[in-house]
């Protein structure tokens, strides 16, 4: 019984995070798309979703595929962050190629289009993004995991409490690193 109350809550919260997600991109979207037009502010929506896929250490845009999935199909939320990856780069090469205009209609696109050409030292956000955000999905796949009793990934039915500590280690390192390294850059997104 104490199990349902708990995989309910854990439920109810990663629903009510997720329609906050998804409350945030349709408000997005819709003021994107009265500013730029439809066309244009689907893909500016688009490309703000790749972004957030690329260059941010934790599974956020990637949440707004992989928690539906998860609780609908049971397909684990890292393969459907894999799969985010790939749709967000294709999103993003496709714009590079066809509408580079677009990364320059906000602040946060221009960054997209900086860190996406300049390798050296940019690059390096890509990868502590990645990091973080791998972390924080096989995090999550084991809370969910944990609350359904179902097999663990890696140790299978012997759950090593190590492996959560290097996890969460691992997580805020990434993201440590990255803020880090975004203020050595130089980086400033200005705030209005």
């Amino acid at each position: 019984m104490g199990l349902d109350i708990l995989q309910s809550e854990t439920r109810r919260y990663a629903l009510q995070r997720f329609l906050i997600l998804i409350a945030i991109v349709i408000l997005y979207a819709a003021f994107v798309m009265y500013k730029y037009g439809a066309k244009e502010g689907l893909l500016i929506t688009a490309l703000t979703w790749a972004f957030f896929v690329f260059c941010t250490p934790i599974a956020d845009a990637g949440f707004l595929l992989a928690f539906p999935t998860r609780l609908l199909l049971g397909i684990r939320m890292i393969y459907t962050q894999i799969a985010a990856y790939f749709i967000a780069g294709a999103i993003t090469e496709a714009a590079l190629l066809f509408a580079p205009q677009a990364f320059n209609k906000t602040i946060l696109l221009y960054l997209f289009k900086t860190i996406l050409l300049t390798p050296w030292p940019y690059w390096i956000l890509l990868v502590l993004s990645l990091i973080g955000t791998f972390a924080s999905i096989i995090f999550g796949d084991e809370l969910i995991d944990v609350a359904t009793h179902k097999e663990r990934t890696l140790y299978h039915k012997h759950y090593n409490k190590y492996r959560l500590f290097i996890m969460v280690f691992i997580f805020i390192g990434a993201i440590l690193l990255y803020g880090f390294l975004i203020e050595e850059i130089g980086i400033n997104i200005p705030l209005f």
